[in-house]
C-alpha cells in the first residue's frame, strides 16, 4: 500500500490519567477514531499534502491508519512540552520526501518546528548530495536548500503546551496522517 495523500494535524489534552490525556489530545487532533500505526520518515513519490480539514473528511472511524507521530507528555505544573513533526518534498516527481519527529521540553512552537523542518530537510538533502555545512542556522540552510532547486517544499506541524497548574497530565501530539488512494473521496 503507497499512500496517495498525508496531512498535519496536532492537538493537546489534559487529565488526571496519562491515557487519557493521550485520547484527548487524539480528540483535539481529530484522529482519536482510528487505530494508528507509527510508521517511519518516508513521504511516497507523488504523494500530496492535503488541508487538515480535507485529510480529516477522508478518514473512516475503525481504519487501520499509518501516522508519523510525535507525542510528548508531563505532569509537572508549568513544564513546556512540544511535539512536532517537520517536512521536506523534493523537486523531483519521482523522489520521496522525508517526515521527522521531534518531542520536546522548553522549547516554544516556533523552535520546535524549525527543529522538526531542518531535520527533514537534512536528512532529504544527505540523501541528494547537497552540500552543506551542518552548523549554520537553520535560515541559512533553507536558503541553500532551495536555491538549489532540488527541495521544493519544507513545513512543519507543532503542538507545544505548558503543564497543568495542578499537575493534571498534559499530552501533546502532531502527527503526519496518511491517506490511501482508495480513500480518495471525501465522506460529507
Amino acid at each position: 500500500m503507497i499512500p496517495k495523500f498525508f496531512f498535519f494535524t496536532k492537538g493537546v489534552g489534559k487529565h488526571k490519567e496519562q491515557l487519557q490525556s493521550f485520547e484527548l489530545a487524539l480528540r483535539d487532533a481529530g484522529i482519536q477514531m482510528c487505530n494508528l500505526v507509527a510508521v517511519s520518515s518516508i513521504v511516497p513519490p507523488g504523494c500530496e499534502l492535503l488541508t487538515r480539514e480535507k485529510g480529516l473528511k477522508m478518514i473512516q472511524p475503525g481504519e487501520i491508519t499509518f501516522v508519523v507521530i510525535a507525542r510528548n507528555a508531563t505532569n509537572e505544573p508549568h513544564r513546556l512540552v512540544a511535539s512536532s513533526v517537520g517536512v521536506a518534498i523534493p523537486s523531483g516527481k519521482n523522489q520521496y520526501g522525508y517526515l521527522s519527529e521531534h518531542h520536546s521540553y522548553g522549547q516554544t512552537d516556533e523552535s520546535a518546528g524549525d527543529y522538526a523542518e531542518d531535520l527533514a530537510a537534512t536528512m532529504l538533502a544527505t540523501t541528494m548530495g547537497i552540500q552543506f555545512d551542518p552548523e549554520t542556522a537553520w535560515d541559512e540552510r533553507k536558503q541553500l536548500f532551495k536555491t538549489t532547486g532540488l527541495i521544493i517544499k519544507t513545513a512543519n506541524i507543532t503542538q507545544s503546551a505548558a503543564g497543568d497548574k495542578n499537575g493534571l497530565w498534559t499530552t501533546t501530539v502532531a502527527a503526519a496522517v496518511f491517506v490511501p488512494a482508495e480513500n480518495n473521496k471525501p465522506k460529507e
